[in-house]
């Protein structure tokens, strides 16, 4: 089992807790997790990422196919799976509008879950589902509630620290 990064979680890292020059020892700890092949993405993450102009975009260019993988044949036919749960979801007995299913099954997020559950992995995600005591919305799918739909793990981005070790001491 290893761990899936959503871009949420790299792009707040740069912004936020763990940016380039204040915690280089977070993105060196996600180097040696991807060699110990314990941490990747999804190639339609770092396409995503890829979009930017800064520190992280040339992170990702760097990291390759090694760090965000391509789909293969078990992430397509788990897409098949993922798209006929998102399909018929609801909150509180609605359905999604069909404007937020088509807006998940065109995202990275999509890409995500599909490739975590075609190979037993965890999503790491910044987002909170509706079963974390947040306000359900039939405008988007959260990937803690679609994981949740399809028995896919779903973690913090700190619960993925805690659980790989991670120390950064100054």
């Amino acid at each position: 089992m290893a761990y899936l990064v959503d871009a949420d979680v790299l792009i707040e890292a740069k912004d936020r807790y763990y940016g380039f020059g204040f915690c280089p020892g977070f993105w060196d700890w996600l180097d040696g997790q991807k060699q110990a092949g314990n941490i990747f993405s999804v190639e339609r993450v770092g396409i995503e990422i890829g979009n930017g102009q800064d520190e992280l975009t040339t992170w990702a260019a760097a990291q390759g196919s090694d760090f965000f993988l391509k789909p293969n044949a078990a992430t397509v036919a788990a897409m098949a799976t993922v798209t006929a749960t998102v399909q018929t979801m609801k909150v509180n007995g609605q359905p999604y509008t069909p404007a937020a299913v088509t807006e998940f099954l065109a995202a990275g997020d999509y890409y995500l879950i599909s490739h975590a559950l075609a190979h037993s992995h965890t999503v790491v995600t910044n987002e909170t589902g509706h079963a974390q005591g947040h306000q359900p919305s039939l405008k988007r799918l959260k990937i803690p509630n679609v994981c949740a739909a399809l028995n896919v793990q779903c973690a913090s981005v700190f619960k993925m620290l805690l659980d790989g070790g991670a120390k950064f001491k100054i």
